[in-house]
Protein backbone atom coordinates (compact mmCIF):
# COMPACT_ATOMS: atom_id res chain seq x y z
CA UNK A 1 0.00 0.00 0.00
CA UNK A 2 1.48 3.17 -0.63
CA UNK A 3 1.53 6.03 1.35
CA UNK A 4 -1.93 8.42 0.21
CA UNK A 5 -3.30 5.22 0.85
CA UNK A 6 -1.82 4.61 4.12
CA UNK A 7 -2.71 8.18 4.91
CA UNK A 8 -6.19 7.70 3.51
CA UNK A 9 -6.57 4.78 5.35
CA UNK A 10 -5.64 6.03 9.03
CA UNK A 11 -8.09 8.60 9.53
CA UNK A 12 -11.69 6.43 8.48
CA UNK A 13 -9.69 3.74 11.11
CA UNK A 14 -9.87 6.73 13.54
CA UNK A 15 -13.41 7.76 12.73
CA UNK A 16 -14.39 3.51 13.29
CA UNK A 17 -13.03 3.24 16.46
CA UNK A 18 -14.47 6.91 17.60
CA UNK A 19 -17.64 5.82 16.24
CA UNK A 20 -18.04 2.82 18.80
CA UNK A 21 -20.30 3.31 21.49
CA UNK A 22 -19.38 4.30 24.88
CA UNK A 23 -20.26 1.73 27.91
CA UNK A 24 -23.37 2.13 29.53
CA UNK A 25 -23.20 3.13 33.21
CA UNK A 26 -25.80 2.02 35.42
CA UNK A 27 -25.29 4.22 38.23
CA UNK A 28 -23.41 7.52 38.72
CA UNK A 29 -21.11 5.56 41.32
CA UNK A 30 -18.64 3.19 40.44
CA UNK A 31 -18.24 1.70 44.06
CA UNK A 32 -20.95 0.01 45.73
CA UNK A 33 -21.74 1.60 49.04
CA UNK A 34 -20.11 4.65 48.10
CA UNK A 35 -21.83 8.28 48.65
CA UNK A 36 -23.40 10.36 51.07
CA UNK A 37 -25.75 8.57 53.24
CA UNK A 38 -25.87 12.36 55.58
CA UNK A 39 -29.53 13.09 54.22
CA UNK A 40 -30.77 9.54 54.77
CA UNK A 41 -29.37 9.40 58.66
CA UNK A 42 -31.10 12.96 59.18
CA UNK A 43 -34.65 10.98 57.69
CA UNK A 44 -34.18 7.93 59.85
CA UNK A 45 -33.61 10.17 62.94
CA UNK A 46 -36.44 12.72 61.99
CA UNK A 47 -38.96 9.64 61.39
CA UNK A 48 -37.88 7.85 64.92
CA UNK A 49 -38.45 11.35 66.61
CA UNK A 50 -41.93 11.15 65.04
CA UNK A 51 -42.68 7.85 65.81
CA UNK A 52 -41.47 8.77 69.40
CA UNK A 53 -43.66 11.45 69.99
CA UNK A 54 -46.78 9.85 68.58
CA UNK A 55 -46.51 6.85 70.49
CA UNK A 56 -46.24 8.94 73.26
CA UNK A 57 -48.77 11.76 72.84
CA UNK A 58 -51.56 9.27 71.43
CA UNK A 59 -50.78 7.14 74.79
CA UNK A 60 -49.57 4.09 72.74
CA UNK A 61 -46.96 3.33 75.72
CA UNK A 62 -48.08 4.47 79.21
CA UNK A 63 -46.06 7.71 80.02
CA UNK A 64 -44.60 5.77 82.89
CA UNK A 65 -42.49 4.20 80.21
CA UNK A 66 -42.42 6.37 77.74
CA UNK A 67 -42.73 10.02 78.77
CA UNK A 68 -42.90 12.78 75.91
CA UNK A 69 -40.47 14.36 74.03
CA UNK A 70 -40.85 17.35 75.47
CA UNK A 71 -40.78 15.94 79.21
CA UNK A 72 -37.51 14.53 78.06
CA UNK A 73 -35.84 17.67 77.11
CA UNK A 74 -37.35 19.58 79.83
CA UNK A 75 -35.46 17.40 82.17
CA UNK A 76 -32.15 17.99 80.30
CA UNK A 77 -32.42 21.72 80.93
CA UNK A 78 -33.63 21.44 84.49
CA UNK A 79 -30.37 18.39 84.71
CA UNK A 80 -28.27 21.09 82.86
CA UNK A 81 -29.17 23.94 85.59
CA UNK A 82 -28.48 21.76 88.55
CA UNK A 83 -31.69 21.83 89.61
CA UNK A 84 -33.06 17.67 88.50
CA UNK A 85 -30.09 15.62 90.90
CA UNK A 86 -27.56 16.22 93.42
CA UNK A 87 -25.18 17.70 90.69
CA UNK A 88 -25.47 19.48 87.34
CA UNK A 89 -25.20 17.43 84.46
CA UNK A 90 -21.88 18.84 83.71
CA UNK A 91 -20.22 17.28 87.00
CA UNK A 92 -21.80 13.70 85.59
CA UNK A 93 -20.56 14.30 82.52
CA UNK A 94 -17.16 15.29 83.53
CA UNK A 95 -16.60 12.14 85.76
CA UNK A 96 -18.27 9.98 83.42
CA UNK A 97 -15.69 11.11 80.17
CA UNK A 98 -12.79 11.26 82.66
CA UNK A 99 -13.51 7.24 83.16
CA UNK A 100 -14.54 6.55 80.04
CA UNK A 101 -11.33 8.19 78.18
CA UNK A 102 -8.87 7.45 81.07
CA UNK A 103 -9.54 3.87 80.03
CA UNK A 104 -9.61 4.08 76.61
CA UNK A 105 -5.75 5.91 76.10
CA UNK A 106 -4.76 3.52 78.45
CA UNK A 107 -5.67 0.59 76.78
CA UNK A 108 -4.48 2.28 73.21
CA UNK A 109 -1.33 2.93 75.17
CA UNK A 110 -0.92 -0.98 75.34
CA UNK A 111 -2.66 -2.79 73.77
CA UNK A 112 -2.06 -1.87 69.95
CA UNK A 113 1.55 -2.14 70.43
CA UNK A 114 0.57 -5.26 72.41
CA UNK A 115 -1.30 -6.20 69.49
CA UNK A 116 1.58 -5.52 67.09
CA UNK A 117 4.04 -7.56 69.18
CA UNK A 118 1.58 -10.79 68.93
CA UNK A 119 1.30 -10.39 65.06
CA UNK A 120 5.07 -10.36 64.27
CA UNK A 121 6.67 -13.02 67.16
CA UNK A 122 5.21 -16.28 67.54
CA UNK A 123 6.48 -15.28 70.90
CA UNK A 124 4.65 -12.81 72.37
CA UNK A 125 1.64 -14.51 70.41
CA UNK A 126 2.25 -17.48 72.84
CA UNK A 127 2.62 -15.72 75.56
CA UNK A 128 -0.73 -12.91 75.34
CA UNK A 129 -3.42 -15.13 73.39
CA UNK A 130 -4.69 -17.38 75.87
CA UNK A 131 -5.26 -14.97 78.56
CA UNK A 132 -7.14 -12.22 76.56
CA UNK A 133 -8.41 -14.92 74.35
CA UNK A 134 -9.93 -16.52 77.61
CA UNK A 135 -11.71 -13.20 79.18
CA UNK A 136 -12.28 -11.39 75.84
CA UNK A 137 -15.93 -13.11 75.74
CA UNK A 138 -16.22 -12.80 79.46
CA UNK A 139 -19.35 -9.68 80.30
CA UNK A 140 -17.88 -7.40 82.25
CA UNK A 141 -20.29 -8.16 85.24
CA UNK A 142 -18.76 -11.71 85.43
CA UNK A 143 -15.24 -10.21 86.66
CA UNK A 144 -16.60 -6.98 88.39
CA UNK A 145 -16.92 -8.58 91.75
CA UNK A 146 -13.16 -9.81 91.54
CA UNK A 147 -12.20 -6.45 90.86
CA UNK A 148 -14.18 -4.70 93.75
CA UNK A 149 -12.41 -7.54 95.74
CA UNK A 150 -9.21 -6.99 94.03
CA UNK A 151 -9.04 -2.52 93.68
CA UNK A 152 -11.35 -1.71 96.25
CA UNK A 153 -14.39 0.99 95.22
CA UNK A 154 -11.89 3.74 93.94
CA UNK A 155 -11.63 5.28 90.72
CA UNK A 156 -9.18 2.45 89.96
CA UNK A 157 -11.64 -0.17 89.58
CA UNK A 158 -13.79 2.05 87.35
CA UNK A 159 -11.42 2.97 85.27
CA UNK A 160 -9.87 -0.81 85.50
CA UNK A 161 -13.36 -2.51 84.73
CA UNK A 162 -13.67 -0.26 81.16
CA UNK A 163 -9.96 -0.95 80.51
CA UNK A 164 -10.10 -4.37 80.37
CA UNK A 165 -13.53 -4.03 78.26
CA UNK A 166 -11.66 -1.81 75.84
CA UNK A 167 -8.48 -3.54 75.89
CA UNK A 168 -9.49 -7.09 74.19
CA UNK A 169 -10.96 -5.58 70.85
CA UNK A 170 -7.89 -3.04 70.39
CA UNK A 171 -5.01 -6.07 70.83
CA UNK A 172 -7.17 -8.63 68.28
CA UNK A 173 -7.67 -5.87 65.62
CA UNK A 174 -4.23 -5.10 65.95
CA UNK A 175 -3.09 -8.50 65.23
CA UNK A 176 -5.46 -9.18 62.55
CA UNK A 177 -4.00 -6.14 60.96
CA UNK A 178 -0.49 -7.16 61.08
CA UNK A 179 -1.31 -10.33 59.94
CA UNK A 180 -3.08 -8.83 56.86
CA UNK A 181 -0.25 -7.06 55.57
CA UNK A 182 0.75 -8.03 52.18
CA UNK A 183 3.58 -10.46 51.86
CA UNK A 184 4.55 -8.36 48.65
CA UNK A 185 5.31 -5.32 50.36
CA UNK A 186 7.25 -7.16 52.95
CA UNK A 187 9.66 -8.90 50.81
CA UNK A 188 9.82 -5.69 48.44
CA UNK A 189 10.82 -4.06 51.97
CA UNK A 190 13.50 -6.56 52.20
CA UNK A 191 14.53 -6.43 48.96
CA UNK A 192 15.65 -2.94 49.26
CA UNK A 193 17.83 -3.43 52.12
CA UNK A 194 15.24 -2.68 54.60
CA UNK A 195 15.79 -4.45 58.79
CA UNK A 196 13.16 -6.13 60.56
CA UNK A 197 12.47 -3.22 62.38
CA UNK A 198 12.47 -0.58 59.23
CA UNK A 199 10.03 -3.53 58.15
CA UNK A 200 7.66 -3.35 61.50
CA UNK A 201 7.46 0.56 61.73
CA UNK A 202 7.22 1.72 58.36
CA UNK A 203 5.89 -1.10 56.16
CA UNK A 204 3.27 -3.62 58.75
CA UNK A 205 2.28 -0.91 61.27
CA UNK A 206 0.91 1.48 58.00
CA UNK A 207 -0.44 -1.13 56.75
CA UNK A 208 -2.57 -1.97 59.63
CA UNK A 209 -3.49 1.11 60.61
CA UNK A 210 -7.06 0.82 59.38
CA UNK A 211 -7.95 -2.26 61.10
CA UNK A 212 -6.66 -0.36 64.28
CA UNK A 213 -8.66 2.84 63.92
CA UNK A 214 -11.54 0.48 63.29
CA UNK A 215 -10.81 -0.87 66.42
CA UNK A 216 -10.51 2.28 68.37
CA UNK A 217 -14.12 2.97 67.07
CA UNK A 218 -14.89 -0.38 68.31
CA UNK A 219 -13.72 0.09 71.47
CA UNK A 220 -14.58 3.15 72.58
CA UNK A 221 -18.59 1.55 72.00
CA UNK A 222 -17.19 -0.53 74.44
CA UNK A 223 -16.14 1.77 77.05
CA UNK A 224 -19.22 3.57 77.16
CA UNK A 225 -21.57 0.75 77.24
CA UNK A 226 -19.31 -0.73 80.43
CA UNK A 227 -19.87 2.89 81.98
CA UNK A 228 -23.12 1.67 83.44
CA UNK A 229 -21.55 -1.22 85.01
CA UNK A 230 -18.57 0.48 86.24
CA UNK A 231 -20.13 3.59 88.00
CA UNK A 232 -22.22 0.75 90.09
CA UNK A 233 -19.17 0.28 92.52
CA UNK A 234 -20.13 3.08 94.87
CA UNK A 235 -19.96 6.19 92.09
CA UNK A 236 -21.55 9.27 93.33
CA UNK A 237 -21.13 10.94 89.74
CA UNK A 238 -22.04 10.35 86.66
CA UNK A 239 -23.83 9.53 83.74
CA UNK A 240 -24.36 5.56 84.38
CA UNK A 241 -25.50 6.58 87.85
CA UNK A 242 -27.84 9.01 87.28
CA UNK A 243 -29.31 6.73 85.59
CA UNK A 244 -29.33 3.80 88.13
CA UNK A 245 -30.61 6.37 90.41
CA UNK A 246 -33.48 7.02 88.14
CA UNK A 247 -34.19 4.01 87.35
CA UNK A 248 -34.68 2.79 91.17
CA UNK A 249 -37.41 5.39 91.12
CA UNK A 250 -39.26 5.09 87.92
CA UNK A 251 -38.21 8.15 86.69
CA UNK A 252 -38.23 6.86 82.89
CA UNK A 253 -37.89 10.76 81.75
CA UNK A 254 -34.39 11.00 83.89
CA UNK A 255 -33.34 7.58 82.14
CA UNK A 256 -34.35 7.98 78.76
CA UNK A 257 -32.51 11.73 79.11
CA UNK A 258 -28.89 9.93 80.35
CA UNK A 259 -29.09 7.49 77.33
CA UNK A 260 -29.79 10.25 75.18
CA UNK A 261 -26.91 12.21 76.37
CA UNK A 262 -24.51 8.83 76.49
CA UNK A 263 -25.80 8.17 72.81
CA UNK A 264 -24.61 11.68 71.75
CA UNK A 265 -21.52 12.20 73.11
CA UNK A 266 -20.49 7.89 71.42
CA UNK A 267 -21.68 9.36 68.10
CA UNK A 268 -19.84 12.76 68.06
CA UNK A 269 -16.61 10.51 69.48
CA UNK A 270 -17.38 8.04 66.40
CA UNK A 271 -17.42 10.89 63.73
CA UNK A 272 -14.26 12.07 64.88
CA UNK A 273 -12.56 8.63 65.04
CA UNK A 274 -14.20 8.44 61.08
CA UNK A 275 -12.17 12.55 60.26
CA UNK A 276 -9.14 10.68 61.87
CA UNK A 277 -9.25 7.63 59.99
CA UNK A 278 -9.87 9.98 56.79
CA UNK A 279 -6.74 11.52 57.05
CA UNK A 280 -4.76 9.14 58.31
CA UNK A 281 -5.55 6.08 55.96
CA UNK A 282 -7.24 7.88 53.23
CA UNK A 283 -5.78 4.78 51.11
CA UNK A 284 -8.32 2.81 52.87
CA UNK A 285 -11.02 0.48 50.42
CA UNK A 286 -8.84 2.04 47.40
CA UNK A 287 -6.24 -0.44 46.87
Amino acid sequence: MSAPDLATAAPANTHTAAAKPAAVRTSRFSTPGEGSSTLISAITVGVLLALWWLASHLHWVPPLFLPTPEVVFERLYESAAGRLTDAPLAEHFGWSMFRVFTAFIAACVTAIPIGVAMGVSRVMRGIFDPPIEFYRPLPPLAYLPLIVIWFGIDELSKVLLIYLACFAPLAMSARAGVRSVSQEQIHAAYSMGATKRQVIFHVVVPAAMPEILTAMRIAIGFGWTTLVAAEMVAANKGLGQMVLNASNFLRTDIVIMGIIVIGVVAYLFDLLMRYVEHVVVPWKGKI
